[in-house]
C-alpha cells in the first residue's frame, strides 16, 4: 500500500479547518539584530500559539478529521510534550478523549499542561522502552486512533499553515529557517514555501547531537541514530519519517546543525532583546541565523520559533549559564 503524501492543497484545507481554533501568531522583528546582521529577519512566533507551540495546528487538524466512531473510542499519541499538549487540547475541544505516552524526563511543565487538558498520561523511559510500541498496544487493546507526532499527513498539513501565514503576512523571503526533529514542521513548511515562494531557500535546523536529518540528506536515505542527548527536547527523534523525508529531500536547500551552547545564546537573546520566552527546540532556526551558518547579509530571512514551553527552573538555569 502506498503511503499518502500531503500536498499544498492539504495545507490550504488545513488552514481553513483550524482557522477558528488556532491563533494567527504574530511576526516580530528586532532592529538590533537586523542592524547586526545587515539583514531583515522575521520571526514567526509559534511560541505564542495555543499550547505554546506550532504543534496545536497539526494536532487539531488531525483530530478534527476523525469519524464519529473514532472520536467515541478516543485517540492516543506519543510525545515529549508539545504534540502531547496539542492532541490533548484538541481532543477536549472536539469532544473525544486522549491518552498520551510521554517520557519520564519530559519537562514537568509539559506534563502538567497535558494532564490539565484532560488527557490520561502514560510514562515511559525513553532510553529503555519503545514509545511507539506502547502506543500500538493501546490502539490494539482499546481501539483508539493513533496520531503520530510528525509522520502523519494531517499533522504535516496542519504544521504547514504556520509558514503559509508567514508568507501571506510579510511577502517573499530569500531564506527560511525551520526547526527539525522528525520533520513534520519542516515538511509542511516546505510544501507551503514551494507553492507560495518557490525561490525561497528553506533550511532545516537540528541539534548537533541529533543530526540524523543532516546525515540522511547527505546519504540520500533515512539514517537512524542512537537516542540523542540535547537540551532541544522537542527534537530528540532518532530518524525522519517515511512521509516527511521524501518531501524534505525533494525541496530543502540544506539541513544545518547547532550546538546546545548556541541554543542557549539564542534563548538569552530572545529574553533580553525581544522579551519573549522561546524553548531550546524553538531556538534551532534562530541559532543558525544568529551564528550565520549560511550568508544572510542583505537578505530577507524568515525564522519559525516553534515553541515556548520550558520549565521555569530550567529556563533560569539556561539564562544564568549563557
Amino acid at each position: 500500500m502506498s503511503i499518502p503524501v500531503p500536498t499544498y492543497d492539504d495545507v490550504v484545507q488545513a488552514a481553513a479547518r483550524i482557522s477558528a481554533a488556532a491563533h494567527r501568531t504574530p511576526v516580530l522583528v528586532s532592529r538590533t539584530l537586523n542592524a547586526r546582521l545587515g539583514a531583515q529577519v522575521f520571526f514567526k512566533c509559534e511560541n505564542l500559539q495555543r499550547i505554546g507551540a506550532f504543534k496545536f495546528r497539526g494536532g487539531y487538524n488531525a483530530v478534527s478529521r476523525l469519524s464519529a466512531q473514532q472520536r467515541k473510542a478516543g485517540v492516543v499519541a506519543f510525545s515529549s510534550g508539545n504534540h502531547a499538549q496539542a492532541v490533548a487540547l484538541a481532543a477536549s475541544m472536539l469532544g473525544t478523549s486522549a491518552t498520551i505516552v510521554m517520557p519520564t524526563d519530559a519537562p514537568q511543565a509539559k506534563k502538567a499542561a497535558t494532564v490539565g487538558y484532560g488527557a490520561r498520561l502514560i510514562s515511559y523511559d525513553r532510553l529503555t522502552q519503545d514509545r511507539e510500541q506502547i502506543a500500538r498496544d493501546l490502539v490494539e487493546r482499546e481501539g483508539k486512533t493513533l496520531i503520530p507526532p510528525f509522520d502523519y499527513p494531517d499533522v504535516i498539513a496542519g504544521q504547514g499553515t504556520a509558514v503559509k501565514e508567514l508568507l501571506e503576512d510579510i511577502g517573499g523571503l530569500d531564506a527560511l529557517f525551520v526547526p527539525l526533529g522528525g520533520g513534520g514542521l519542516l515538511a509542511g513548511s516546505l510544501l507551503a514555501a514551494h507553492a507560495i515562494a518557490p525561490d525561497c531557500e528553506v533550511y532545516g535546523v537540528e541539534p548537533t547531537a541529533g543530526n540524523d536529518g543532516q546525515q540522511s540528506l547527505r546519504k540520500g536515505s533515512i539514517v537512524r541514530i542512537d537516542q540523542p542527548q540535547s537540551i532541544a527536547d522537542g527534537a530528540l527523534t532518532q530518524a525522519l519519517g517515511q512521509i516527511t523525508f521524501p518531501i524534505i529531500r525533494q525541496h530543502v536547500r540544506d539541513i544545518l546543525a547547532v550546538s546546545d551552547a548556541q541554543l542557549i545564546d539564542a534563548l538569552r537573546f530572545f529574553a533580553e532583546r525581544m522579551k519573549i520566552v522561546v524553548e531550546p527546540t524553538g531556538c534551532l532556526g534562530a541559532a543558525a541565523v544568529l551564528n550565520e551558518l549560511v550568508p544572510v547579509k542583505g537578505r530577507r530571512i524568515g525564522v519559525v520559533l516553534s515553541g515556548g514551553n520550558v520549565d521555569l527552573a530550567g529556563y533560569a538555569g539556561f539564562l544564568q549559564s549563557a
